[in-house]
């Protein structure tokens, strides 16, 4: 038995191994593509700017304001869908209209309740108010550079392009009580382990056939096409269903380099884990085979594993040392080679503690069909989502 363990640790840590390489290879392909890509940036189609809003968030009016900054050749608006004019958001949107009066703002009450999902129920809404054939849909708390609509509507001059989407990072506080150690936890993993399995699924797939919910550009005709806005009301991973229809529509789903941010909440081990699970299932529903080998990618765990199965041999901790080799290779080169995210570096001393949360959500997330989000309880069938 001891033999058999010895053995099949072994096996996962070499897999986890070769995942690693696949991810730099990955990062390496995602790079070179961008720099040998034509720059296109003059052209700026008209795009109206959905966000649907619930609550206030931390560094939100920041993001806010960030969107009302662009230096943007083209007319774009920025819509905003509220549930009921008593949400606190409210407030915050009619200070932004006041304090940047020349930009087109507009707030709209979402008052039918479509499906489940209340974010897409207001978008389905909010979208019958667009002005523009071009629309681009984020969360309230993404920051985003000067650029950001410049850089994400240029992938437009390529016919082919359906939808564009953008990478991102987690922005923890900066109070020493708003970094806690579950919301660095969060941060490191989208940075060194998210988007690598993003990029190497890029690479494998020879492109993405997703959406990340940080940006969702895409026209209206493409939208219409695979489907609209109205069947993916009762979906937990919305921003996924869109990319994947809009893919099987024909059009091409672009990753873009532009890098924006979220804000990740002081967790504590309750919100992060509650958090970390409601992603997993998610994830564990949309991809379902890939979601599956998810679990060899945690090769760090996997090879303590195998050091302890061996009985500390020697060759065990070599073994270990290859892999720790490689996968701070990952994390730097994405994290912050590509993402630029200098909280890496802060943090990459938690990678170990990381990655068996990692392995440790993987393998909880086939437990129960359960997640939780924004407080309300749901159970996910099937990528569906029904109260609890």
């Amino acid at each position: 038995m001891a033999t058999a363990i010895e053995a099949i640790t072994i096996l996962l840590t070499l897999a986890g191994l070769a995942y690693l390489l696949l991810a730099l290879w990955g990062a390496r392909d995602f790079g070179h593509y961008w720099m040998r890509r034509p720059k296109t940036e003059g052209f700026a189609p008209d795009v109206s700017i959905l966000k649907p809003v619930k609550g206030v968030d931390p560094r939100m009016y920041a993001g806010l304001v960030s969107h009302c900054r662009q230096q943007y050749a083209g007319n774009f608006e920025i819509i905003f869908g509220v549930g009921s004019m008593d949400d606190p958001a409210v407030a915050e949107i009619r200070r932004l209209q006041a304090e940047f009066p020349d930009r087109a703002i507009r707030l709209v009450e979402c008052r039918e309740r479509l499906g489940t999902s209340g974010k897409v129920s207001n978008l389905v809404q909010m979208l019958r108010e667009a002005r523009y054939e071009h629309v681009l849909i984020n969360d309230s708390d993404i920051y985003v550079s000067l650029l950001y609509l410049t850089r994400v509507m240029a992938c437009f001059a390529d016919a082919s392009v359906g939808m564009v989407t953008a990478p991102y990072i987690g922005r923890t506080a900066e109070s020493a009580s708003g970094r806690t150690l579950w919301a660095r936890l969060e941060a490191l993993g989208i940075s060194t382990d998210f988007l690598p399995g993003v990029l190497t699924a890029r690479k494998l797939e020879h492109g993405i056939r997703f959406g990340l919910g940080s940006t969702l550009a895409m026209s209206k005709t493409a939208l219409a096409k695979a489907g609209g806005l109205e069947p993916l009301t009762e979906y937990l991973a919305d921003d996924y269903e869109m990319g994947e229809r809009i893919a099987a529509a024909g059009y091409r789903v672009e990753l873009c380099n532009e890098v924006v941010e979220t804000t990740v909440p002081a967790y504590n081990f309750r919100g992060f884990c509650d958090h970390q699970l409601r992603w997993a299932r998610s994830t564990r529903d949309s991809r379902k085979l890939g979601y599956v080998g998810l679990g060899i990618t945690y090769a760090l765990p996997w090879a303590l594993m195998t050091c302890v199965a061996s009985g500390f041999a020697l060759w065990s901790f070599s073994l270990l040392s290859v892999v720790v080799l490689a996968r701070v290779a990952v994390a730097l080169s994405v994290g912050v080679g590509i993402l630029r995210d200098e909280q890496v570096l802060r943090d990459l001393w938690l990678l170990p503690l990381r990655d068996f949360f990692g392995l440790y959500f993987w393998a909880w997330s086939f437990a129960d069909d359960t997640v939780v989000w924004r407080g309300e309880r749901f159970h996910l069938r099937n990528g569906r989502i029904t109260r609890a």
